[in-house]
């Protein structure tokens, strides 16, 4: 049996392992700092890939609809601006490099506490959170941060103002984003343990659907610019998570309901 003093210096060996790993991985992407923000500063261009793509699916139906060309300039208003941007961004993308390497610490640290029945879902449970995370960052970085971008980027309240935005206000709000729709995504994982404690049910997640797409609307409506097909784009997958959400807590309920028998 493990002392106290003992699980201290595990935490802090396992911490430490951590962040050696993260500043590795932020060393190589801020050496490589031309591929690192040709990456980064994509979504601000007006040929995106995004809207090649959704230029080419309207085209399927017919429709010759096309994104029209926009410029927005960035700019650096301090003088250590851009170093500091370079070493932040660096860091934030070593963390997010590194993080199946710290799902797999934490899971280290955490199993010998488990049972064998607990280890198994864990597993899984750390794989599906992981993964979410991922499709979240991948929904910001194609369709949410570009569009947003392009969007806040190039409104004017008047023909006498120009728009200059700062590196610092593009990397902050690419990251926020970016963080916020990888929490956001996951919820099915929030569903399948509260489904577990018995604090959501798959027929009370059936009744409220309605409200549920209505307040997801809202939400996406706030959180995107003001047109349609962005608000589309948004809400089917953040809806569809509450529909897997669903699905999650019934396969819980099933399961229960077979071992009560």
């Amino acid at each position: 049996m493990m002392t106290f003093g003992g699980h201290l210096e595990v935490l802090r060996r396992m911490l430490f392992r951590i962040i050696i790993v993260v500043f590795i991985i932020s060393g190589v992407i801020f050496y490589f700092k031309d591929k690192t923000f040709e990456l980064l500063l994509a979504p601000s261009e007006w040929n995106f890939i995004t809207y090649r793509y959704i230029e080419r699916f309207m085209h399927i139906f017919g429709s010759n609809f096309h994104f029209n060309e926009f410029h927005v300039n960035l700019i650096a208003t301090e003088l250590s601006s851009q170093f500091m941007t370079h070493i932040t961004t660096s860091l934030y993308l070593g963390l997010l490099g590194a993080s199946p390497y710290i799902l797999i610490e934490l899971f280290n640290f955490i199993t010998p506490a488990l049972y064998d029945n607990e280890k198994k879902y864990s597993v899984r449970v750390a794989i599906t959170i992981y993964l979410l995370f991922v499709l979240g960052v991948l929904m910001s970085y194609f369709i949410l941060f570009p569009i947003s971008f392009r969007f806040l980027g190039t409104y004017s309240v008047s023909d006498v103002v120009e728009s200059n935005i700062t590196l610092k206000s593009y990397t902050s709000t690419f990251t926020t984003l970016t963080l916020v729709m990888g929490l956001v995504f996951q919820l099915p994982v929030i569903a399948f343990f509260l489904g577990k404690l018995g604090v959501v049910t798959s027929e009370m997640m059936k009744r409220y659907r309605k409200y549920a797409f209505l307040v997801i609307m809202i939400v996406a409506a706030i959180i995107t610019p003001p047109d349609v097909m962005t608000l589309i784009l948004v809400t089917i997958p953040l809806y569809l998570l509450y529909e897997i959400s669903r699905i999650v807590i019934k396969r819980i309920e099933k399961k229960k309901k077979k071992h009560s028998n």
